[in-house]
């Protein structure tokens, strides 16, 4: 196997305010335990999962156990974990985030205590786990998985979203309805591990909260638009832990309040990224390569900026009619809005909403090239890249790459093949730059 480089993982950020999510993560673990050791209730959860207001309405501290596994690979101290679970049973093409997660658990109870030098003082034993179907089939079948080392009680909702050919007028009121009534039952099931009811101006509360941070992220994402770009990727795979895993808290309103003015203030004065912005790219897809992300601070090396991104980001504003005055019933809107935005726009273009997102950020942010990552152990994020990548081709003639590894497990990534095609890469932008 290729030796990897071992020194580098993190990117340098471009703007100031990034450089305090460091603290913010290390705050995640360490509030878990703090939690746990005043007898409050900690849960697992999953990232994106449209719950996440209701969980901070029952004072239940989250553990994100997709962001801790990517922690470990930033840390380069994944491998134990891997080893572990692959021992355990799980095949190395499964979700290289759940065996992290599935690795940790078992050496846990294997040795009755957290695992040495755990990175940021591990995560401390939940007292549930709250599963879903948004995105992939490991966010549940990974806590149904998790059970082998934990026991503790375990619930899973769907999210879902109708298909891109339905009529949404025609379906709204059903996926609505259904929602709604899966939200019900996790707050049923919260209720009965917490011993107390939820309580509505409190679920409002968490929600204008959690609206407000991704309403601030959007708008810093628009100032993004500059030339130059004040805000690249790296640090966007930063900042988007607030919005993601401190959702429906003050926490997260302050820190996009900060960073927009920093990015207002780069575009005013106009600050780029890097001295010599050449080329402006867009992160088309796939997980962020979390054990080598100096890789963007390689691209800018020959002048080529990421200023936008199509994975881990805020979602566009979407207005929730006036008439809905419950909360649960609120979050089911906000949710189905959220998945249809670009569907109607797709059944008359390309067919594909992310293809249609796609054009949206090329054709706004003035992208000159599209950089997807393919991981290997991550079907949702890859499996039909290629033909999101041969589809947006029909619409757009700027160069495209795939790069090939793994989100965290580092055996995937060849650094050598890497700097090989973005070597082909920027010779290709050059190219039609100067055509």
């Amino acid at each position: 196997m290729e030796t990897k480089n071992q020194t580098k993982t993190t990117a340098v950020k471009g703007t100031l305010t990034a450089g305090m999510i460091r603290e913010l993560v290390r705050n995640i673990y360490r509030s878990a335990h703090e939690a746990k050791a005043q007898g409050k209730k900690v849960a697992y959860f999953m990232v994106a999962s449209q719950y996440d207001e209701i969980v901070r309405a029952m004072d239940i501290v989250p553990i994100p156990t997709e962001n801790y596994a990517g922690l470990c690979a930033a840390k380069r101290d994944m491998e134990r974990f891997l080893l572990r679970a692959e021992e355990d049973g799980y095949s190395q093409v499964l979700c290289s985030y759940a065996r992290i997660g599935l690795g940790f658990d078992s050496l846990r109870k294997e040795l009755g205590k957290i695992p040495e030098n755990a990175p940021d003082g591990g995560m401390p034993e939940p007292d549930m786990m709250l599963g879903s179907s948004a995105v992939c089939d490991p966010r549940f079948k990974w806590y149904q998985a998790a059970g082998r080392y934990l026991n503790v009680p375990s619930y899973s909702i769907d999210v879902v979203a109708p298909p891109v050919q339905a009529d949404l007028n025609e379906v709204r009121d059903y996926y609505i309805r259904y929602q709604t009534e899966q939200f019900r039952g996790l707050i049923a099931f919260l209720e009965e591990q917490t011993g107390k009811k939820l309580d509505e101006d409190r679920l409002w509360e968490t929600i204008k909260l959690g609206d407000e941070a991704w309403r601030l992220w959007y708008e810093i994402d628009r100032l993004r638009v500059a030339v130059p770009c004040p805000m690249p990727t790296q640090d966007h795979f930063s900042i988007m832990v607030a919005g993601h895993y401190y959702c429906g808290t003050q926490v997260a309103v302050d820190f996009y309040r900060q960073l927009y003015e920093e990015v207002k203030s780069k575009v005013e004065e106009g600050q780029g990224v890097i001295p010599v912005e050449k080329y402006r790219l867009l992160y088309g897809g796939g997980l962020p390569p979390w054990h080598t992300l100096w890789i963007f601070n390689y691209f800018e090396s020959f002048g080529a900026v990421f200023v936008i991104e199509n994975v881990y980001r805020g979602y566009d504003p979407v207005e929730v009619p006036s008439y809905v005055k419950d909360p649960v019933e609120y979050l089911a809107w906000r949710a189905f809005l959220r998945f249809t935005q670009r569907h109607e726009r797709a059944r008359k273009n390309s067919g594909h909403p992310v293809v249609e997102r796609l054009l949206q950020l090329i054709d706004d942010y003035k992208i000159d090239g599209v950089v997807f990552h393919a991981c290997r152990s991550c079907r949702a994020t890859t499996v039909g890249q290629i033909h999101i990548k041969n589809l947006l081709g029909r619409y757009t003639d700027i160069p495209m790459m795939q790069l090939v590894s793994d989100m965290v497990d580092l055996r995937d990534y060849s650094e050598a093949q890497w700097k090989a095609q973005i070597g082909g890469f920027i010779d290709a932008l050059s190219a039609r730059s100067k055509r």
